[in-house]
């Protein structure tokens, strides 16, 4: 019996009541945090490989099972902190929202709040990505995407649709601008202001666009 249980633990089958496929899961998931962690403190050249795999005390054979490398490390948690960040958003919108504002302000509130609370996946999400041109750009659009959902729960189908989704591509790169600045001067100054001004532009911007 103990040699059959040896011979299972050398296939991977168990170990320590978990399967292969949850431990798996939860190392990918330490690799993840850790990389948040560096990523989100330190600039993109200063964190390796090796600097990830010793946050997440797991070896370079393994990071290499869900990453190809340091690249497609920061192109993945970036992905998931966004889509994260996204959830968070859409969950503060009401469903009916009467106008623009009872659409926007919560929204916003939420986004400030959330990267304020998450300083590292901020800096994850706004100054890291700029690194990846091409992923930033992809971004851009599938938040002006997002955006053009929710903002159907208050103006419905636009007539002018390419006009509408570049007013709201020009919308989102806009905001991510003024976020950018703000996470790069250390988050200073009054968040709930911060969210109000946010609010205005996009207030400012979207009555145009409300209209196309």
């Amino acid at each position: 019996m103990e040699e059959q249980t040896t011979a299972a633990t050398r296939r991977g089958e168990t170990y320590a009541g978990r399967s292969r496929e949850q431990r798996a899961s939860e190392r990918r998931a330490r690799i993840l945090a850790s990389a948040v962690h560096l990523f989100g403190t330190r600039d993109y050249e200063d964190v390796t490989v090796a600097d990830v795999c010793t946050g997440a005390k797991v070896s370079k054979r393994y990071f290499y099972e869900h990453f190809d490398d340091r690249a497609d490390l920061l192109l993945k948690v970036n992905r998931e902190q966004n889509e994260w960040l996204l959830r968070g958003v859409a969950a503060s919108v009401p469903e009916k929202p009467a106008n623009l504002a009872e659409l926007f302000r919560p929204a916003l509130h939420t986004l400030v709040t959330m990267l304020r609370n998450h300083p590292e996946s901020a800096r994850v999400i706004y100054v890291n990505a700029p690194r990846m041109e091409t992923r930033r750009r992809g971004v851009l659009r599938e938040d002006a995407q997002f955006v053009a959902a929710v903002l159907r729960r208050a103006v419905g189908t636009p007539k002018d649709q390419i006009g509408y989704e570049r007013t709201l591509l020009a919308l989102v790169a806009g905001l991510s601008e003024v976020l950018i600045d703000w996470i790069s001067h250390d988050m200073a100054g009054d968040s709930e202001h911060l969210a109000e001004h946010l609010t205005g532009i996009a207030l400012a911007l979207t009555a145009s666009a409300a209209d196309l």
